[in-house]
């Protein structure tokens, strides 16, 4: 790979990874949802899919059964490791997903960690902070890092908890467009707080929620269609010093649409740092 080079995040199960490659894209971050079976026939195919085309996988994304991201009330009951009632099913999942990602030869997994809270003695802040010790300790045994993705809490919340958590393989995949979804920083601004942490990057847009209504979270749009200012994102991840894969992300309710999107997010992120 090149530096800054792009790739796209894309979905075990989900997506034809045959309309991937036809993006023209050679790297990326393979994401699995929460039903799939991590087993060693699974391994091995993909292992050997990865090998064929020559595409270098960077991450190894965990989702989780039951997690709904309907608005910012939703996320909060539902995803990442915050809701103690799914709490232990998700350690071990993301346990499972670590080796998954070891068998391919992976060195980097990553998740929601759901909505960290600011007050450090609540008792969800000290189980999570726990929980994610013990991930890192796991996949540090791979040789990995685990990251944990931006967006639901402010820089500054994400910061500490990382300080807190004291393991040196935790880091951090920075995703701009949910730092505005969620309301919660400015993207640039926050990837140069955060620039020390992040292992690896998502290049998605979006619009910032829309005022006067509460729990609401902004609108996802097409790459460079949005407020992050992809542009300056870029020259910014240039100027940390960061040199992994630009991997365009983009959900919509459209396959063509979402396709459509990401093959003009790999064009754009070409024009930029051409």
């Amino acid at each position: 790979m090149q530096p800054l080079e792009p790739g796209v995040m894309f979905w075990a199960e989900r997506d034809d990874f045959a309309q991937v490659r036809g993006l023209g894209v050679r790297c990326g971050q393979l994401g699995v949802p929460g039903g799939m079976e991590l087993n060693e026939a699974a391994a091995t195919r993909w292992k050997s899919t990865l090998a064929e085309a020559g595409f270098a996988l960077v991450t190894v994304f965990a989702a989780y059964e039951g997690e709904d991201y309907a608005d910012i009330p939703t996320v909060q009951r539902t995803v990442g490791f915050i809701p103690p009632a799914t709490r232990s099913a998700r350690e071990q999942r993301t346990l499972a997903v670590s080796d998954f990602a070891a068998r391919l030869g992976v060195g980097s997994i990553a998740c929601h960690v759901g909505f960290v809270p600011e007050d450090r003695t609540h008792p969800d802040y000290g189980a999570v902070r726990e929980l994610v010790r013990r991930v890192c300790d796991h996949a540090g045994r791979h040789g990995q890092t685990f990251a944990l993705e931006t967006g639901q809490e402010r820089a500054e919340v994400l910061d500490a908890f990382m300080a807190d958590v004291a393991r040196p393989n935790l880091r951090i995949n920075f995703d701009p467009a949910n730092l505005i979804l969620y309301g919660s920083g400015e993207p640039v601004a926050s990837l140069k707080f955060l620039a020390r942490h992040v292992a690896s990057v998502h290049c998605k847009d979006g619009d910032w929620p829309p005022q006067g209504v509460p729990g609401a979270l902004g609108k996802e749009r097409a790459l460079g269609k949005g407020s992050v200012g992809i542009p300056r994102f870029v020259q910014t991840l240039r100027e940390i010093g960061f040199r992994g894969p630009l991997n365009v992300e983009r959900e919509a309710e459209d396959p063509a649409e979402r396709w459509q999107d990401l093959a003009d997010g790999v064009r754009l992120l070409r024009e930029l740092i051409s």
